[in-house]
């Protein structure tokens, strides 16, 4: 089992040093006199646990790809080896440093090699988690590609269209057989923006024709933005969500709007519509259940951690959910909008 996640990034490196501070922490209440004992000795330990643990983090990532390829009890030998030698590291700063007269080599060398198999056992845990919640993930986006009532509408639509304008027809289904493509297609990690605007264009075109100038679209890309990963099949849902709620209920229709913008080292992702009035319905428009957002946040989280976030609520007359992910550094900064 090879993980997914590495200990590279820097929220990795983040609860590994916090993990190992923590059991530092413990290990010192248990022979502390007083609490200034403790905060004296706890000093002194993390003098030689930092040294350790950036030490173990630095092999642990670049070793990270043929850790990748080995089988889990090879990993956590490694793990473990590393482990050591980073504790007798710890241990002979500490001595090196006069913060002690005498290391505790054997106990330095015991804890490093449980720490450094601990930590790679996390981390596998946290890979085999991430499987079942992907292929869940994934099964709640083709129950949602394939609703029946979006596919006989589309085919409906395109049945109307064949005598009036087949080329119009022929493009309907083109688009909805991409979408049902990309839907069954084995799933892969990620997938740039562009082919997830891509997917979404699709989608909005075969909602064009049933809507007609009920449905308004305004796009705003950012070319600079294009590279940045997402888990694929994540922005449909949201142009989806966006058209259910805010233009199918409304008499006047709605509009849509859709932006990406690329800040520094992050890139935005905007999905904006506009809400149906309520003064003509009897009674409040039923509200979805937030599945759909729920579902994207988590994907969010296992492709980038902490490193990506996604808000939605409500901005004056309209619903907005902002995305904010990584960008790709090898894209260059040019903007264009079409």
């Amino acid at each position: 089992m090879a993980p997914q996640s590495d200990f590279c990034r820097p929220e990795m490196v983040i609860r590994v040093v916090l993990a190992a501070e923590l059991l530092a922490a413990v290990a010192v209440a248990f022979v502390a006199e007083s609490a200034t004992d403790a905060l004296m000795r706890f000093a002194t330990a993390t003098g030689g646990v930092m040294p350790a643990i950036l030490l173990w983090l630095i092999a642990a990532c670049a070793l990270r790809r043929r850790l990748g390829r080995w089988r889990p009890v090879p990993q956590y030998l490694a793990a473990a080896v590393a482990g050591v030698l980073a504790g007798l590291y710890g241990c002979a700063v500490l001595q090196g440093t006069g913060a002690i007269t005498q290391a505790p080599w054997l106990a330095g060398a015991w804890a490093g090699g449980l720490f450094g198999a601990a930590a790679m056992g996390v981390m596998n845990l946290r890979t085999a988690a991430q499987m079942p919640a992907a292929a869940t993930a994934r099964l709640t986006e083709l129950q949602q590609r394939i609703r029946p009532h979006f596919l006989f509408n589309t085919l409906n639509s395109a049945i109307a269209l064949v005598r009036d304008d087949p080329a119009q027809a022929e493009a309907m289904l083109e688009d909805l057989a991409e979408l049902f493509r990309q839907a069954l297609a084995e799933p892969g990690e990620s997938a740039s923006l562009a082919e997830e605007i891509d997917l979404a264009q699709r989608y909005l075109a075969i909602e064009q024709v049933r809507f007609g100038p009920r449905l308004r679209i305004a796009w705003q890309l950012d070319e600079a933005a294009a590279g940045a990963r997402l888990p694929p099949l994540l922005l449909q849902p949201l142009v989806e969500n966006a058209v259910r709620h805010g233009v199918e209920p409304s008499p006047e229709g709605g509009e849509l709007r859709i932006r990406t913008e690329r800040r520094g080292s992050r890139v935005v992702i905007e999905v904006v519509n506009t809400l149906p009035p309520l003064r003509w319905a009897e009674s409040p428009l039923p509200r979805g259940h937030g599945i759909a957002l729920d579902n994207v946040r988590s994907r969010l989280r296992l492709l980038h951690d902490l490193q990506a976030s996604l808000s939605a609520g409500l901005d004056r007359d309209c619903w907005r959910v902002r995305i904010d992910i990584p960008a790709d550094p090898t894209d260059k900064p040019k903007r264009t909008q079409p």
